[in-house]
Order: structure tokens, then sequence, then C-alpha cells
């Protein structure tokens, strides 16, 4: 590392069972603030939006024909970028240190010489278990829960899973089982498991497409078969899963199993997507548009020199309230120098934007829109107007006023241009 340079670091932090929202503080923490971020497949696109724009983002998820050395190619980008200097966050599905591989990444930072920390995560047991409305223990059914891995070939001899000891748990829970559940189920019955233990299958968990299955254990491979659960998906086994019946308080909120897709603007999209998943649906954002500053500030500069000039300001969007307002200070005025000038507001979300800054809204128009403006104006002494908005936009407010005899100086303060974010998850969500 060169002399002077500060070392980097290496977090491995847990993502959470699938919610974006189920990540710990110190993780997200972490990822707004890292360098490099190398991700698992199956951690949340919503998720990683969390990092800075700049930020390397590296897809180390494992994927099917992949070669063996995938995971001694992560550790050597690990190590690379936190020997170059750099905030490496390593961010797994659910906790780091259960079935994710990160001992033995652990190890071959440790080897290296490179410092590191694990931030724990949500398991997918936990978050699957939860969201499914089944809880774990239980004192009259269950007090024990085991955790065991799945993926272990069931026409193999007998390994290193003890099925005679997983059998005797309170609850089982199995990870990564979905692909050998006909061979599982059958390791399990021959362990003695009863064949009617009532067994749920939990794919995608936590998150708003979440997708549940029961049956008996006899039965439920079946069942999975019909429903076309696959990976990824936890089992979970035992008395327990009857209480899914009376507490399952996520499949019965209004918008359970509907994706929404918000196009609104990235920073006025979250109150309607917060309001959305509350309510138990799919958001996908994929803003429309994207906000930019106008061409040049020249126009809006000029027009704020004669200030004083103006008997009426017309806002037509929330936006164009921010973005003039912000403008004021670099210029050197302050909104008492508005005094004397009145305000029309297209609608509530736009009014809401002026009164915040201790200014009064002469009107809000029950349409909102152009013609809305132009019906509450017939009413009001209009003399000289200026209208801060988006460059290009509809042209029929001005020129009505302007043919009314009403000088107008119409003045971009922002443009909204084309936007892509989101696309590729809205088109997977459309497939």
């Amino acid at each position: 590392m060169p002399a002077g340079r500060r070392p980097g670091k290496v977090y491995l932090v847990g993502a959470g069972p699938g919610d974006p929202d189920l990540i710990t503080v110190r993780g997200r923490d972490l990822l707004s603030r890292a360098d490099v971020v190398i991700h698992d497949a199956l951690v949340s696109p919503a998720l990683l939006r969390a990092a800075r724009a700049d930020v390397e983002r590296i897809d180390a998820g494992k994927k099917p024909g992949a070669r063996r050395d995938t995971q001694s190619a992560v550790n050597r980008m690990m190590i690379a970028r936190a020997r170059s200097g750099r905030r490496v966050v390593r961010l797994k599905g659910g906790d780091p240190c259960l079935f994710g591989r990160a001992g033995e990444e652990a190890e071959a930072l440790a080897r290296a010489g490179v410092p590191f920390e694990v931030v724990p995560g949500v398991t997918a047991a936990l978050g699957a278990a939860a969201a499914a409305g089944i809880p774990l223990t239980h004192r009259r059914l269950a007090s024990s829960v085991v955790l065991a891995t799945g993926h272990e070939d069931p026409a193999k001899p007998p390994g290193s899973i003890d099925w005679k000891a997983l059998v005797g748990a309170g609850t089982l829970v199995l990870y990564m089982g979905v692909k050998r559940l006909e061979g599982i189920v059958s390791r399990l019955l021959a362990a003695g498991l009863d064949p009617g233990t009532p067994v749920a299958l939990v794919r995608w968990a936590t998150r708003p497409d979440q997708q549940v299955v029961t049956a008996p254990l006899r039965t439920i491979a079946v069942r999975a078969r019909l429903a076309g659960i696959r990976p990824p998906a936890v089992l979970i086994a035992g008395r327990v899963v009857r209480l899914r019946r009376r507490l399952d308080w996520a499949g019965r909120r209004p918008l359970s199993g509907r994706t929404i897709v918000v196009t609104r603007a990235k920073d006025q999209a979250r109150f309607l997507s917060d309001l959305l998943k509350e309510d138990g649906a799919r958001v996908l954002e994929a803003p429309a548009i994207r906000l930019a500053p106008p061409l040049s500030w020249a126009p809006l500069d000029a027009a704020l020199r004669r200030l004083e000039t103006y008997r009426l300001i017309i806002f037509t969007s929330a936006n164009g309230v921010e973005r003039f307002f912000a403008r004021l200070p670099e210029k050197g005025i302050d909104v008492r120098d508005l005094k004397g000038i009145e305000i029309v507001a297209i609608g509530p979300a736009t009014a809401a934007a002026v009164t915040t800054r201790g200014l009064r809204v002469a009107a809000v128009p029950a349409e909102y829109r152009a013609e809305g403006i132009l019906k509450t104006l017939r009413a009001m002494e209009v003399g000289r107007v200026l209208i801060p908005r988006a460059a290009a936009a509809r042209d029929v407010l001005p020129r009505v006023l302007r043919e009314r005899g009403a000088p107008v100086d119409v003045v971009p303060v922002y443009r909204a241009l084309p936007a892509r974010e989101g696309m590729k998850e809205v088109s997977a969500a459309l497939r």
C-alpha cells in the first residue's frame, strides 16, 4: 500500500432476509459509506440503492455453471480492494455467518492481514417464520429450534447431517432444500418424524411477493411441486406451523400480493411508496423522469433582479417551489423580499411547499392544472406575472395570460429528463 494511505477494511454485513428495511442500522450506515460493495445475488436491488452513486458494485452471486473457484475470486477481490485503502462492504443475504460463508471469508482476510468486522443480520429462518405468521418457539408447542442446511445431496450416504438429531427438535428449519425436497422428506420420515407433521415452505421470505405453502410432511413435496415453489425458500416443520392459520398478519394486509409501480421522481416517491408497502404491496420505483438544473440560470437571475416589478408568482409544481427558493440565497435575496407579491399554487402539495417557508398562498384552484389556475385568476388583479417552472412545459397558462394583456415572464428552474432507473426490475416483474 502506498505510504500515507489509510489502510482499508472489509465489513462482512448481513443484508437481512429480503425486505431492504430489515438490514441493521449499522449495516445500512456502512453501506451508505462504502467505496466498494460486493453483494450476493439475493440482495435486494432496493437495498443497493442506499449505497453512494459512485460506489463500485460487484455482483458475486453464485450462478449455475459458475467456476468452482468463485469463492476464491471473491476473497481476492476483497483483499485487493482493502489493501488499496478502500472501505469494502461484503453484503450477504440473511446473516453472514449462518450458511453464508462469512467464516471462510474472515479466515482469508485474517491470513492476508486485512482488518475486518462482522455485522450480523436477520437470518432467513427468523424472517421467514415471522413474515409467515409462524412463531419458531411456543410454550405449549416447541421449546427448541434446530437450523440446518438441506443442501447436502440426499442420494449420498449419510454424511455431516444427523437426521435423527434433527427430528428431535420442537421446530426444524432447513435452508436450501427445495431442489432436494423429496429426498429430504424421505430422510426425515426414515429418521422418525411423524408423516402428519405440519410443514411450511416460505419462498422470498419477508418480501411483498413472499409465497407460503403448507401441508403435512407426507404431502409437502407434491404440494410444493403443484404450487411451483422454487429456490430461494426455507422449510419450517413442527406443530407451530398450525398457528399460521390465525397469525398470518402479512397475508391479510389489503394490498398483499399486488405489485405497484411508482413512477414519481426519486426524491418524491418515498412517501407514497411507504404507504403502499405498509399495506403489503410490492413496490417498484421506476421514476419516469429525473430532475436536473436548467441549462442556464440567467433567465431566473434576471427576473430576481427586478423582483419588485412582479404582482404575482404562479407555481405549477412543488419542484418549481423547491428550486426557486433554493436559488434566492445564492443571489442574496431573502423571502421577505417577496412581500407584496401574491402567490398562486397549482395544488395543495405545491401550496404546502410555499407555506413551509413562511409565506401565504393567495389562491389554490379547485382544478389542479393550468386551466384551473386561469379560472381562479379571473377574480384577481393580475399585473406582471412570474412563472418559475420546468423547461418545456405546456404553454396554455402564459399564452392565455398574455392574451388577456398581462406581462408574463416564464423562467425555467429545472428540467424534467427521461429516467431509466428501476426499469430492469419492472421488466422482470412484467415477464
